[in-house]
């Protein structure tokens, strides 16, 4: 059979493992399937323990991108314990201190902002740089991002700008990296997901519920199927991409004048086929 990704035999770090939903372990178990060796990064040995059955004798170093100087001691551990080169390297990190509830946005405290702004979006700068002189020729960075930037939805508060940010430190990654050492950079512009990070923003279940009706399917996106896109972004296939974001929401973000969201809108009294 034919190794369409060609991924067998490759080294892969993929940082911000934090349970059996996350979408940097279904990415990771995606890559270990299609042949290839997964480095993980953990936050804390807090997490490394509660990782510990999943995870298994795979080998996991801990990294608390808070810090600073740790994106660098991270690639010199995972070079010195011998991976490497890498050819691709997953950023999904990510944090919001929603501790006090939901706050209008201009409410938002600058130590908030500024230490979700650190983990969430600068971390994948600190990281990619530690990790330039290990890359593989062609290697792939592939982080986390939302499908839109342009909503406002009022329970995520902060955390919109600081996607952006994210999203924009990508692209410019992509270029200050190109064409030496020739290194590609993309973001995964999810929908709404079920995981255990999205449980902790105020009122998500109505906001996940909701995004399902929207889209043409009207069925929620699956983590899997972001994990899917991850993997395509770091496959040779995908080489065509490059500070791109690519959109996974199942039509959501296309499906803004959905009948059965108008009627419930408008005339929530009346039943479908009603006139």
């Amino acid at each position: 059979m034919t190794d369409f990704l060609n991924l067998t035999g490759k080294t892969f770090v993929v940082a911000g493992v934090a349970n059996r939903k996350s979408v940097a372990w279904l990415s990771a178990k995606t890559v270990e399937e299609q042949g290839a060796k997964v480095v993980y990064s953990v936050r804390s040995e807090t997490r490394k323990a509660s990782l510990a059955k999943l995870l298994g004798d795979r080998s996991v170093f801990i990294c608390d991108v808070e810090e600073k100087g740790a994106a660098a001691r991270l690639a010199q551990r995972i070079t010195d314990a011998g991976h490497g080169p890498i050819h691709g390297l997953v950023h999904s990190i990510a944090f919001a201190n929603y501790s006090e509830g939901f706050k209008r946005f201009e409410e938002t405290k600058r130590e908030d902002f500024l230490q979700a702004t650190a983990i969430s979006a600068f971390s994948l700068v600190e990281l990619a740089n530690a990790f330039k002189p290990h890359f593989a020729l062609g290697a792939s960075v592939v982080t986390i991002g939302i499908s839109s930037l342009t909503v406002t939805p009022d329970n995520y508060g902060y955390m919109g700008p600081i996607k952006a940010a994210l999203e924009s430190a990508t692209r410019f990654l992509a270029k200050s990296f190109n064409p030496d050492p020739g290194v590609r950079f993309n973001v995964v512009g999810s929908g709404p997901l079920k995981t255990s990070a999205s449980a902790g923003i105020p009122g998500y279940l109505e906001s996940y519920l909701y995004a399902g009706k929207l889209t043409f399917r009207k069925q929620n996106l699956a983590t899997q199927e972001v994990a899917n896109t991850v993997v395509y972004l770091l496959s040779d296939r995908s080489s065509g991409h490059n500070g791109a974001t690519l959109v996974v929401d199942a039509g959501l973000g296309s499906n803004f004048f959905d009948a059965e969201i108008v009627r419930l809108t408008m005339r929530p009294e009346r039943q479908p086929g009603q006139v």
